[in-house]
């Protein structure tokens, strides 16, 4: 019995040192560590990036063209004079009926002829003479010939055909004329009824600016 237990652990042994010198007396080759893979970087996902909106620049007003130097007349200091002599004219019956047409522009350049007939009026204004055909009746006679109310009446023939409408006995017709820059200012007085010239004068308009 002892016998048989010293055989096993005898046995036993042998196996141990088979197992721990391998088969063959060889040594059992080394396991090579399995390295892990160094972790590659995970490229972040493409942001976009928000547009910063850009800022509005200074509002700039579009630059208006120079307008032209308006030119000024001393009107009234050629007018008065003239209207002076008008009233004083010979053949004139005094208390009758005028028509006074707008000053007609007949210079070689652009000039406010409405300031002309405006201080035409103010020169007749309470003239002692004649009777002024009132503004709106003039307007609704140059109506009736289909002309704006602004307009001049253009002619003498025009200017009479439409002072025999609102039953004028004389026409006044004025106009500017020669180079705009030194203009010259002409007046006739006319009867309707014949169309006969009794007065004109004519005289330079001072430039003032």
């Amino acid at each position: 019995m002892i016998k048989e237990i010293h055989r096993y652990v005898t046995v036993g042994a042998l196996a141990l040192v088979l197992v721990g010198c391998g088969i063959n007396g060889e040594k059992p080759a080394p396991v090579d560590e399995v390295k892990p893979a160094p972790e590659q970087p995970v490229p972040p996902p493409n942001e976009t990036v928000p547009e910063v909106p850009k800022q509005p620049g200074p509002i700039t007003e579009p630059e208006t063209p120079a307008q032209p130097k308006e030119k000024a007349f001393n009107w009234s200091g050629a007018i008065q004079p003239l209207v002076a002599k008008m009233l004083h004219a010979q053949g004139v019956s005094s208390g009758s009926v005028l028509l006074v047409d707008s000053v007609n522009n007949r210079t070689n350049g652009s000039l406010q002829a409405g300031k002309a007939t405006e201080a035409l009026t103010e020169a007749l204004a309470n003239n002692g003479t004649f009777t002024l055909v009132g503004a709106q009746q003039l307007t609704l006679a140059k109506q009736q010939l289909g002309l704006s109310p602004e307009d001049s009446l253009g002619s003498r023939s025009k200017a009479i055909g439409i002072a025999r409408n609102v039953g004028a006995h004389y026409v006044l017709y004025s106009s500017v004329s020669g180079n705009v820059n030194a203009p010259a200012l002409q007046m006739q007085l006319m009867t309707v009824q014949t169309g006969e010239i009794v007065w004109s004068g004519k005289g330079d308009v001072e430039r003032i600016q």
